[in-house]
């Protein structure tokens, strides 16, 4: 039985921290996994930057009310929905993506969560576990399942190489120099025909 995973932000969803920098004008909250590849490191220097600026999770989630899903993301999800099953693996917090996620017809997600004090402030990050999106793609491929998998960034290179079949969507020239044998799909059109075509093409 095929399964698709699939990133979140900058696939489905605008990138929530590059939202929160243009809201509160400090521009080293627009760095992503699209720049940064160590995931601790941007985490890290983010959680840094919020305590210097007082900035609290009330105001993250401010941000995020305002936000829809890409332009032709929901459609996108019905159409994979309606061949097979998805589920979205991100590196994003419960507490951002929840009120995103009604606007996608609550698929499944699979992301991490953030520890928050009676003030408001975030105070640390909980990783599920260590390279969560790779591991889930082998515990799918462990229960046969053949694995479908597509992301943006450098962190979703581990599941896309441990998937039956990853490629790329809209990734920085960074990373498809950088990888240049994972193929690239660059909008929803040529996604649609990608997922088609390894659904059709059973391994």
């Amino acid at each position: 039985m095929n399964l698709v995973v699939a990133d979140l932000e900058g696939v489905f969803l605008p990138e929530i921290w590059i939202n929160v920098a243009q809201k509160t004008g400090i521009e080293e909250l627009k760095l992503t996994t699209r720049d940064i590849s160590d995931y601790d490191v941007l985490m890290t220097r983010r959680l840094a930057i919020l305590k210097e600026n007082n900035l609290k999770i009330q105001d993250i989630q401010e941000v995020i009310a305002g936000l829809d899903p890409l332009p032709g993301a929901a459609g996108i999800l019905d159409w994979i929905r309606s061949q097979t099953q998805i589920i979205i693996l991100s590196d994003t917090f419960e507490e951002f993506a929840r009120p995103l996620m009604a606007k996608l017809k609550f698929p499944t997600l699979l992301c991490h969560n953030l520890t928050i004090d009676a003030s408001g402030n975030i105070t640390d990050y909980n990783i599920r576990i260590e390279n969560q999106k790779a591991m889930a793609v082998k515990a799918l491929k462990n229960l046969n399942y053949r694995v479908i998998a597509f992301g943006d960034s450098y962190n979703d290179i581990g599941m896309i190489q441990e998937a039956d079949q990853g490629f790329f969507f809209t990734p920085p020239e960074t990373v498809v120099q950088e990888f240049p044998e994972i193929p690239v799909t660059r909008d929803y059109d040529q996604l649609k025909t990608m997922i088609a075509s390894l659904l059709k093409n059973e391994i």
